[in-house]
């Protein structure tokens, strides 16, 4: 590809019309001169000004739509075939539920990232990927929908709604459907997918010919880059991605590299969905519940089949993936290369899928594309009807990653079970697609609309409902008073509340103060909690919590969750007092406890961070070449924090005494416990020189230039603050004379940004 008028395939600068050679057709950019660069303008992404609907409130406006009007509107358009697009079995619904399926299936549960929540399938690289293929014919048909409701509905919501209304017009019965996505208006430039390419090509032509991708370190350096051509797969992408191979959204479905190896398929499975956090039976009720409806397209190569959206011309408007067979649609279709149905219903909720895989031995064969699947052995199996030619009967088929749930054992008991009972089957898939398409949403205060389903579910984190009122400002104040002369230190009570509250993560809206789950396993023993000083702290609290509801008369209680916070309030208060300064910290009660009961162990161990450099934490054992500075940035950006926010928390974290083992890395100070500037004040001192103790670089010590003494030890998640060009401006605001009156107001808005971040009972988010 070269770019237009341009055929020696140089960038040229369209104000100044000097030439400037470049990598792969580009100019090099920031990042290309140095790799090395914290990126710390992804703290700033989706800002209010990229927003046209930034004026709006869109849950008073999904709330005042019509919806069973909307869900008619839906239904009406999946049996209602457009020419330009023709409907296989004139039903779009099987196509429909696979877009609702891949906008979901990004999700991974080790930092939340993916799913359905923003629509970030509109956006490269999600809307280039090879396994996308035509989902942007889906939003093209969804469109007329999409322009009648206007911003009372997001394309987020209405991409999965109309997945559940494609599976209730085939006769399936969905567990529910709850709305309140709000879309994005901007690509996530964040979130490491494995190593995209370019133009068919890995970005570093040293990494040609390797299939193993490039690790996290060098690839985001880079920036995640998408010219929309690739149709080739990079294989085991490293832990924690979803997918098992590059531009999937599960795993190749003709096994692994195109290996057509049940059981090795078996176990791509089960490791992309364990890390999309779904278990073997509810992994086998989503392939086998998927594949009742709809077919497989693979009529044509892949390599007549043109560039992806974010590759393809101008004049295709937002179209990719052109196929110039025949009419490039219905009986020409060309997805992911296999053809064929896995029914002989394919817009009817049955149990054929699972009939015919376990009643019938399968042959490997080729589809028109040449790409490798299976058909039944037995000649009189039943046949499929053609999605397009009236009368014409097709053999049915199957993809190696449906023989994984034959050939697999676990796997195929569970098929079995299915098959016994069908109900039961029934239940399953429409509990684990209501999993799948609200996993990201996390908890239910968030969810809008009249099909919310009551049950609470264990993968929701959910914690009870307040049946009680809450504290009034002067028992808060008592409250403090008990809390600060209960002997409980400063750096204790701020460790506890901190620990609480900073393992949020916006991406799946989990973790939080809210319920109390630092008391509870597995929180509670995390190593960078500090166990043995917190489960003191907690104890203290319980009984300051239990003697104060003992004593009420009326129906006025306080929560431990709610305590924990306060007393995090109370010590930042007391700090700043100690430093000089008074003020007060906001606190909003309300949290509840939650119970061992209603926590799902495995599934919240996933929230421990393997690195946090707030607490200048970093696990060695994990193997991460990642430097913890960049986890570091990942970490503020999963609090939502802006730059300015991440430095003044982490400032006033070090000068409290937050390291996880009570280490005196980065606490520049002589007065610890008091929230002081002195952070920066050292930081940006020329009084100092900075020089790490060994090879590795990962501790330093912080050296007096006149005596030679070493006055400080730090950690790169400490020197980076001085470092970093953006980071090292805004800790010189903190360091000057005046600083020190706006570190401690910074602070405390941040604290209390942090304390809140889960409150979704009381703020609409």
């Amino acid at each position: 590809m070269q770019t237009l008028a341009n055929p020696d395939n140089l960038t040229q600068c369209p104000f100044r019309g000097n030439r400037v050679g470049g990598a792969m057709g580009t100019a090099p950019q920031t990042n290309d001169w140095w790799p090395n660069r914290l990126q710390v303008e992804l703290l700033h992404q989706d800002l209010p000004q990229a927003n046209p609907l930034s004026d709006e409130d869109y849950k008073k406006a999904f709330l005042s739509l019509d919806f069973q009007q909307l869900k008619a509107d839906i239904k009406e358009m999946l049996t209602t075939s457009q020419e330009w697009w023709p409907a296989d079995y004139g039903n779009y619904g099987p196509q429909v539920i696979r877009t609702a399926w891949h906008s979901a299936g990004t999700y991974r549960i080790a930092d939340g990232r993916g799913g359905a929540a923003q629509a970030m399938q509109r956006f490269a690289p999600i809307n280039s990927w090879w396994d996308n293929g035509n989902t942007d014919k889906t939003r093209r048909l969804l469109w007329p929908i999409k322009q009648k409701y206007g911003a009372s509905l997001s394309w987020a919501d209405l991409i999965i709604l109309a997945g559940n209304c494609s599976l209730e017009i085939m006769g399936f019965p969905t567990f529910g459907y709850g709305g309140g996505r709000r879309d994005a208006w901007e690509p996530d430039m964040s979130t490491y997918w494995g190593p995209e390419f370019w133009m068919g090509k890995p970005y570093d032509e040293n990494m040609a010919g390797q299939t193993r991708p490039g690790h996290p370190e060098e690839m985001v350096n880079r920036g995640l880059r998408w010219m929309g051509t690739v149709k080739e797969e990079v294989h085991d992408l490293e832990a924690p991605l979803a997918a098992t191979h590059q531009s999937l959204i599960y795993v190749n479905p003709e096994g692994p590299g195109g290996n057509m190896d049940p059981l090795d398929s078996a176990r791509d499975i089960r490791e992309s969905f364990k890390r999309m956090a779904m278990n073997d039976e509810e992994t086998v009720a989503l392939v086998a519940g998927g594949h009742a409806f709809g077919k497989s397209h693979g009529m044509v190569d892949s390599d007549k089949i043109g560039a992806a959206p974010e590759g393809a011309p101008i004049q295709a408007q937002g179209f990719g993936w052109h196929n110039p067979v025949g009419n490039g649609n219905g009986k020409d279709t060309m997805t992911n290369g296999i053809e064929g149905s896995w029914t002989p219903n394919p817009t009817q909720w049955d149990n054929t899928y699972l009939q015919n895989l376990l009643r019938f031995e399968w042959k490997q064969v080729k589809s028109p594309s040449g790409a490798g699947q299976w058909t039944p052995v037995d000649p009189d199996a039943p046949k499929t009807p053609d999605a397009h030619i009236d009368g014409q009967m097709n053999d049915l088929m199957m993809m190696t990653s449906d023989i994984a749930l034959k050939k697999d054992p676990a796997y195929r008991e569970i098929c079995e079970k299915f098959l016994n009972d069908f109900d039961y089957f029934t239940d399953a898939f429409s509990r684990a697609w209501y999993k799948l398409v609200h996993r990201d949403m996390g908890p239910k205060d968030r969810y809008l609309g009249p099909e919310v389903a009551e049950e609470d579910l264990m993968w929701q984190d959910p914690v009870p409902k307040r049946d009680h009122e809450v504290i009034n400002d002067a028992q808060i104040a008592d409250l403090k008073k008990r809390i600060l002369d209960s002997g409980l230190s400063v750096s204790a009570l701020v460790n506890a509340a901190w620990s609480a509250a900073a393992i949020y993560r916006d991406t799946d809206k989990r973790g939080g103060a809210n319920g109390a789950r630092i008391a509870l396993e597995p929180q509670n023993n995390w190593e960078l909690n500090r166990p043995e000083e917190l489960n003191r702290v907690l104890s203290s609290l319980r009984n300051i919590c239990n003697n104060f509801n003992n004593a009420q008369s009326g129906n006025v209680r306080t929560s431990l969750a709610d305590l924990v916070v306060l007393g995090g309030c109370a010590a930042v208060e007391q700090a700043a007092r100690d430093a000089g300064v008074d003020i007060e910290v906001p606190f909003t009660p309300g949290r509840m406890d939650t119970t061992a009961e209603l926590t799902d162990v495995e599934s919240f161990e996933w929230l421990k961070p393997v690195s946090d450099g707030f607490k200048n934490y970093h696990n060695d054992k994990v193997g991460y070449r990642v430097q913890p500075e960049r986890i570091f940035l990942d970490r503020a950006q999963l609090l939502t924090l802006t730059a300015p926010e991440w430095v003044a928390i982490t400032g006033g974290l070090r000068v409290l005494d937050q390291n996880f083992d009570h280490s005196k890395h980065g606490l520049f100070t002589d007065r610890p416990g008091q929230l002081t500037n002195d952070f920066f004040r050292v930081l940006t001192s020329m009084d100092y020189k900075w020089e790490p103790t060994d090879e590795k670089e990962m501790i330093f010590n912080i050296v007096d230039r006149k005596s030679g003494e070493t006055k400080y030890t730090a950690t790169r998640c400490d020197l980076i603050f001085g470092s970093n060009v953006q980071l090292r401006n805004i800790a010189e605001v903190y360091a000057a004379n005046d600083g020190h009156e706006r570190l401690v107001r910074d602070f405390v808005k941040v604290w209390d940004k942090v304390m809140m971040l889960d409150r979704y009972d009381v703020k609409d988010n």
